[in-house]
């Protein structure tokens, strides 16, 4: 997102396709032609935690989609691309790899649908693995339900992403992943600094209950 850009109005534009996941969603076009894929969460507080969520990700380097505010407060947009390939099934091998060097963020930010329900939540852009959705990061599960205690300070995710047969296509894209590239995509996460990762969260509409949580789970993650 760029800091420069002003909120969209998606009521001011044209609506030129429908929904592409589990939530109401639409392809809008804008009148210089710009495109964004704008979904319709449950409330101001999912939309908050999905841009708290992908604005972590970015922090850690893992590449996502190009996320812009909205004038409408329960809304989450991206510009509008179109990929290379769509689902973790069309990835060769090296892009395979590039999707588990993140594997480390995926779990940081208990990010379950990581892979997609259908394996349909990793896509490559220009040679670039990109996580196309994070709605299922942090507090919310991607179709909206609150995680409540399963979103906690331990890391489970380190070993559930790889081993729940419940999320086949997680267990598909990184169960065969190394000791050591598990150790590499930990340190992705273990280098940033809990002052970054303070300042990003407040400064994106979060709590300080959810910065110690995430500096928490960070820690709990270097024992590993």
């Amino acid at each position: 997102m760029s800091a420069e850009m002003p909120p969209i109005d998606t009521t001011t534009m044209q609506r030129v396709g429908g929904q592409l996941g589990t939530n109401p969603a639409g392809i809008f076009q804008a009148d210089n032609g710009q495109r964004y894929y704008v979904k319709t969460l449950e409330s101001p507080a999912h939309a908050r935690n999905e841009m708290i969520a992908v604005k972590l990700y970015q922090l850690a380097g893992a590449p996502t989609l190009t996320y812009v505010n909205t004038n409408t407060p329960d809304q989450i947009a991206t510009e509008w691309v179109e990929l290379d390939k769509k689902s973790i099934a069309h990835l060769s091998q090296s892009e395979r790899k590039q999707a588990q060097r993140w594997f480390g963020v995926h779990a940081w930010t208990a990010n379950w649908d990581a892979a997609g329900f259908n394996g349909d939540n990793q896509g490559v852009l220009n040679g670039k693995v990109l996580t196309l959705d994070v709605g299922g990061a942090l507090a919310f599960r991607a179709q909206g339900d609150p995680k409540g205690k399963a979103f906690g300070i331990r890391v489970d995710e380190l070993d559930a992403l790889r081993s729940d047969d419940g999320n086949p296509h997680a267990v598909k894209l990184f169960a065969d992943m190394s000791p050591e590239d598990i150790r590499q995509a930990i340190r992705v996460v273990v280098r940033i600094s809990d002052e970054k990762i303070r300042q990003v969260i407040i400064d994106n509409g979060g709590g300080h209950a959810l910065a110690e949580k995430m500096i928490a789970r960070k820690a709990d993650m270097a024992k590993s």
